[in-house]
């Protein structure tokens, strides 16, 4: 399930620092007021046996606006979505936001307007095609005699080794961590963006910068394992923005 978030604001622009990484602070900001202990226990420890955060949100988007080289326009009216496939992350976010008439989204003031209840799809054929508007992302960790000058921890992009492997792991353990039928399956990829690095906020508080490419590929699985990545996200880092898959 997803909250549709109808703003405006006075900024002309957003420093591209705050595109994604200050959803993450949102995202905990209302759930500390609507479903505090639930919020609490999913910053400690995170959800099922992995411990994965099961929320995920788009980029604030600006659809009147006129693009301009190297700028994120915020002109006109914005949009903004927040999505769970945990109900009671959407009831906490929900409750929080009914009385709540601005989100302070980085330094930009995002005054509330229309919030909305997006459903998701029901996906009753058991196929899906995802696309994504955020870049998914993932990451190998390799043994220490693999390592090299790697770092221990190598980004992926589609198409590159192991890529495919990771992505079907991490569905899997998505709906694992849900109680959900967990054979769900990576058919295919049909187009990939291009390589794009933004700025997040992660566990420990600290930013940095994630790498990936925004992906539409075809998944098939069980209905309601489809419907909860729908609103889950692709790849690893959804609780940063990363990975957020277009209605």
């Amino acid at each position: 399930m997803r909250l549709r978030i109808e703003f405006h604001t006075s900024a002309r622009k957003l420093p591209w620092p705050d595109v994604l990484a200050p959803g993450r602070a949102v995202s905990y900001a209302l759930l500390e007021r609507g479903a505090p202990a639930l919020g609490a226990r999913l910053h400690r420890s995170g959800h099922g046996p992995y411990g994965m955060v099961p929320f995920g949100y788009s980029a604030p988007v600006f659809p009147a606006a006129r693009r301009r080289r190297g700028v994120y326009v915020a002109e006109g009216p914005g949009i903004v979505e927040l999505g769970s496939p945990l109900i009671e992350v959407v009831e906490g976010w929900a409750a929080a936001l009914n009385p709540l008439p601005v989100l302070a989204w980085g330094a930009t003031a995002f005054i509330v307007d229309r919030v909305s209840v997006v459903e998701e799809p029901a996906f009753p054929s058991g196929r899906a095609v995802f696309r994504t508007v955020t870049p998914v992302v993932t990451k190998v960790v390799l043994p220490r005699e693999e390592r090299g000058d790697l770092g221990g921890t190598p980004w992926r992009l589609p198409g590159e080794p192991e890529w495919d492997v990771q992505i079907q792991g991490n569905l899997r353990r998505k709906a694992q961590s849900l109680g959900l039928d967990p054979e769900v399956t990576l058919e295919r990829v049909n187009w990939v963006g291009p390589k794009r690095s933004f700025a997040v906020t992660g566990v420990s508080g600290r930013g940095g910068k994630k790498p990936g490419a925004c992906v539409e590929v075809v998944v098939t699985g069980a209905p309601q394992t489809l419907a909860a990545i729908q609103d889950f996200g692709l790849g690893q880092a959804n609780s940063t923005g990363m990975g957020w898959i277009g209605a």
